[in-house]
Order: structure tokens, then sequence, then C-alpha cells
């Protein structure tokens, strides 16, 4: 596998229109972001990973770090989160605002390092 939508399409078939709205939440929060697989997991970069995911079972794992997790920790309130990851369930929305800030967050924390 090593496109994005190659990982999409080995997904379960009621999960790949969830994780292209993910895919799309996650570019529209910046141009300079490119995209890859990196250990098996759609990865969005600029000057380093800044934000992963992965289908499971029943949920999506978000892996945006630690930093972002404890950052936003406020607004995380109602998922399951562990040090660095965010676990989406199947069946709960895709917080857009959420996720664009995160992604936005480690993008300028790439940028600083």
């Amino acid at each position: 596998m090593k496109t994005i939508d190659e990982y999409i399409e080995i997904c379960l078939e009621g999960i790949q229109p969830k994780l292209r709205e993910l895919r799309q939440i996650i570019l529209e929060a910046s141009l300079e972001l490119t995209e890859k697989i990196s250990w098996g997991m759609p990865t969005f970069y600029f000057k380093g990973n800044v934000i992963h995911f992965a289908s499971h079972k029943k949920h999506i794992g978000l892996y945006c770090g630690a930093e972002a997790v404890q950052n936003f920790g406020d607004k995380l309130q109602g998922y399951k989160t562990s040090n660095g990851t965010i676990q989406i369930p199947n069946g709960r929305e895709l917080d857009v605002d959420l996720i664009q800030n995160i992604v936005r967050f480690n993008i300028e924390g790439n940028r600083n390092k």
C-alpha cells in the first residue's frame, strides 16, 4: 500500500466515506501539508509528521501527539484519549473545527522546531 486512496480502499466499506471526509478536513486545514503512508497509516506532513489516522473496528484513531492532546484537552471531553491519541467512535460525527485546529497547532509546532 503506497497511497492514502489505497489505504481507504482496504478499510471496511461502511467507514470509507468517513475516512475520505477526515482526509479532506485535514487537507483543508493547510495548503502546506503533503500526504504519505507512514507506519502503515495515512500521514500528513509539514517539516515533520503532523497527524496520522487509522481505521479500527469501532473507532478511528487520530494520532496527533501528546502535546496536541494536552493542549486541546478541554475540547476532548467525551473522547477516549491516551498519550498522543484520540479515538473517534465510528458513529460520531467528525468535529471539523477541532481537527483543523489540532492540525494547525502541530504545523506551527513543526514550523518552530
